[in-house]
């Protein structure tokens, strides 16, 4: 069972030096859900040359808020890269919406891509195809491995931070300068 202390539900997963998975090297993963079935999010570092002009294109909707146009879509983890994951900030109310915290939530749902195109709302969000999934227990195992460092999620990071200063500002959260990191564990 997940204590309420090791939930990481609403944090920041950073992929240490030594993360062998490609998928995963130098990223940072906004975690939506974490519960005794496992846990899942959204790369938010990893931009994939798309844009949401280009993917609104592919599924046939309309975009009339230009504004967004140019707004980059998101290798959101290797699960499910055929879907769309809208992470969003306010929560709203759509049909497939998962709150992650009062303010935030996480739509698989098309209705928030027609609201996004028509009248762009909601303001923020970053759109992702593909997701991160963990089974029971194996982010508990790959955290005790070292593989990742945890941070409480910061949302101006999400929001307004360029996708390619978003790990560096993660690490400062944690004030560890990412260079002095060694892919190695060690006892002093």
């Amino acid at each position: 069972m997940i204590s309420p202390t090791s939930n990481l539900t609403h944090h920041f997963l950073l992929a240490m030096p030594a993360m062998a998975d490609p998928n995963f090297a130098r990223t940072v993963t906004y975690i939506a859900e974490h519960n005794e079935q496992g846990a899942l999010g959204i790369i938010i570092n990893r931009p994939i040359d798309m844009t949401l002009a280009t993917l609104f294109e592919r599924i046939d909707l309309p975009l009339d808020a230009a504004d967004i146009a140019g707004l980059p879509v998101f290798f959101g983890g290797p699960v499910q890269t055929d879907r769309g994951f809208v992470l969003h900030r306010p929560a709203g109310d759509w049909h497939s919406s998962l709150k992650v915290a009062d303010e935030v939530a996480m739509t698989s749902s098309k209705d928030i891509l027609q609201a996004l195109g028509s009248a762009g709302e909601p303001h923020e969000v970053l759109v992702a195809l593909g997701y991160a999934g963990w089974s029971a227990g194996q982010l508990e195992q790959e955290l005790a491995e070292n593989a990742w460092l945890t941070v409480p999620a910061d949302m101006a990071i999400i929001f307004e931070t360029p996708p390619e200063e978003r790990f560096a500002a993660t690490m400062q959260l944690l004030g560890i300068d990412y260079a002095r990191l060694s892919d190695v564990a060690g006892h002093a």
